[in-house]
């Protein structure tokens, strides 16, 4: 039987070979679990999402959510499905045996969930939602809050939202019109309108609560003045039942071309001026809070954008197995019979491309994951914040590169499959308008591209860039083990050293306060610092395939030598590419920037 969410062999190569999920057992947090554990999670969500989420994803793209009687309605099969997402416990995966969790480390969790985005994209993202919402609360919250809200979010009774985005306002959340009034119980009364809020209405659970940002009377302009509320769609007493209907409205849905099964939502708060909200943390401290929630949300549409190009990846290569047409270029005979596409060269580059975008990818988006577990559990402080730093730095790049390349990836698979691509008949179409929505959730390119090098890079004297190029320079270090490394070494060191060069020269311009023309280009920078990642950790799975190939098991052969022709394509093809783009940056080049409105 073929694999449709993700290559299990991949999956433990990954895992076990090379992020060595095993040595974490060795930590006192994860001590109860080894592989066999971790592999029975791993089953688990496979099924899950095999038998409850991938038989309805077409059925969520044809049947929209309905907007009846104030409220949202879904299909029937959704319920079911993050039903049994819950009670397997997914919810609460990396959260400790004590809070009702598996204790997994995150590395495991995010593997786990990367079935039921592959599987169905828009019926995950409630509970991903929901997951980033219970961890805001859980690290800033009060534990009034912990009590009314966090536990029965624990317990799956209550979802998640986060409510950032304004209609006049988009992504400038310097601009939200949002405000808060205190009132004397020591409440909050919300008035404003928030736009484009996935799941911010949906029957899934007894209530959803609402992590909205607004503004106090007296907050300074600017994201400074910025507060974070928790608002409910039901207030909850003080037993913890549920009380009346907040001043909540769902106003309406928006029908976007993909994710067409998660609800996108226009809500108004305080339309009768008792919206009633709570306070979470300092004043004016919000978007900081909720930088934790973005970030994590961050690396979800990242493993989102990978999977979908996953996904895409794996039907178009099947596809092309068994679909025959045409004969090899220098065939002589009109009447030999047609062979199948897989054996054409370009449905073979196509598919080198595909697998190249997302199995780089997704090696990155494991390793962020496995970062946080070293955030919580590496054994010195000083150790945990170096992985903090790392993984604070690396964050744009598993947010953008896949929402931007694995999207690439998807147009490769319609590509393949020809006319039948291009209908609704074949899934390769929607999972690229799927994927098309990632280049815009949780920041475009342009906002993470600034975020990374007018931020991200000079954070804390260069801690985190100091640290990726040493890890970078490590592994090619390794890769001089191996001589038939060395074309594929070469091309990324090459990078690696231009790359650097042009990297001190734009922070220089940012520290002399030539800002405006450091950060011109920043949409190419990212993506040829994503190039450089990438081709990092292409580097680093050649060197496990190589010492794979020298253990010599016959079975695994082809899987090896298929990662180090794909590592091949990604160091040879693609990262050389990117000197084009590092001459425009170096040059300051600025056709964009002193491009005018009239000569549009």
């Amino acid at each position: 039987m073929s694999e449709t969410l993700l290559s299990s062999r991949n999956l433990a190569f990954e895992l076990y070979e090379v992020l060595d999920a095993e040595a974490l057992t060795q930590r006192e947090r994860f001590a109860d679990h080894n592989r066999e554990t971790f592999d029975a999670a791993l089953g688990t969500a496979r099924g899950i999402a095999e038998e409850l989420f991938a038989p309805h994803n077409r059925k969520n793209d044809e049947n929209e959510p309905q907007y009846v009687d104030g409220g949202a309605v879904l299909i029937p099969e959704v319920k079911p499905a993050v039903d049994a997402f819950n009670e397997a416990g997914f919810q609460n995966a990396s959260r400790s045996f004590e809070q009702g969790g598996m204790q997994l480390p995150h590395l495991l969790s995010r593997a786990c969930f990367a079935h039921f985005q592959s599987a169905n994209i828009a019926t995950s993202s409630y509970p991903m939602l929901s997951m980033g919402a219970s961890h805001l609360i859980e690290t800033f919250g009060s534990d009034e809050q912990k009590r009314l809200f966090l536990q029965p979010m624990i317990e799956a009774r209550f979802f998640g939202t986060m409510a950032l985005t304004e209609p006049h306002a988009g992504s400038s959340l310097a601009d939200i019109r949002t405000r808060a009034e205190p009132a004397a119980d020591g409440s909050y009364r919300i008035k404003g309108n928030k736009i484009f809020i996935s799941g911010g209405d949906h029957p899934l659970s007894d209530n959803i609560v609402h992590m909205v940002l607004a503004k106090l009377p007296d907050a300074p302009p600017g994201v400074k003045g910025i507060s974070l509320f928790i608002v409910p769609k039901f207030l909850v007493n003080e037993d913890g039942s549920l009380g009346a209907r907040n001043d909540v409205t769902l106003a309406g849905l928006f029908h976007k071309m993909g994710w067409r099964g998660t609800t996108s939502t226009a809500l108004n708060f305080g339309d009768k001026g008792e919206c009633v909200g709570y306070l979470v943390g300092k004043p004016h401290h919000g978007l900081a809070y909720m930088f934790q929630m973005m970030n994590e949300a961050r690396i979800g549409v990242g493993m989102g954008a990978i999977m979908l190009g996953y996904a895409g990846y794996l039907y178009s290569l099947e596809y092309a197995r068994e679909r025959p047409q045409g004969r090899p270029v220098d065939a002589k005979d009109p009447t030999a019979a047609p062979v199948s596409i897989v054996q054409h060269t370009d449905v073979k580059r196509m598919l080198l491309t595909q697998k190249a975008y997302v199995e780089g990818a997704f090696d990155l988006g494991l390793y962020a994951s496995r970062l946080v577990d070293d955030c919580e559990t590496l054994a010195t402080e000083e150790e945990r914040k170096q992985a903090h730093e790392l993984l604070d730095l690396l964050t744009p790049i598993v947010k953008s590169w896949p929402s931007e390349f694995c999207l690439k990836a998807n147009e490769l698979a319609i590509q393949i499959l020809g006319g039948h691509g291009y209908t609704r008949e074949y899934p390769v179409e929607q999972y690229y308008r799927d994927n098309r929505l990632n280049p815009i959730h949780e920041g475009t390119h342009g906002i993470q591209s600034l975020d990374l090098l007018g931020r991200k890079l000079a954070q804390n004297n260069g801690a985190g860039l100091k640290q990726l190029t040493r890890l970078i320079n490590q592994t090619c270090e390794r890769a001089q083990a191996h001589a038939s490394l060395d074309k594929l070494r070469e091309p990324l060191e090459q990078l690696m050293a231009r790359l650097s060069a042009t990297t001190l020269s734009l922070l220089g311009d940012l520290m002399q306060g030539r800002v405006a023309q450091g950060l011109a280009n920043s949409a190419l920078y990212l993506k040829v610092f994503g190039h450089a990642v990438i081709g990092w950790r292409w580097l680093e799975q050649a060197i496990r395939a190589e010492e794979g190939l020298a253990r010599g098991d016959a079975a695994d052969t082809d899987f090896y030598r298929g990662k180090l022709q794909a590592a091949r394509y990604f160091l040879t093809w693609e990262v050389p590419s990117c000197h084009h783009d590092l001459t425009l940056l170096e040059a300051r080049d600025d056709t964009c920037s002193t491009m005018q409105d009239a000569w549009f």
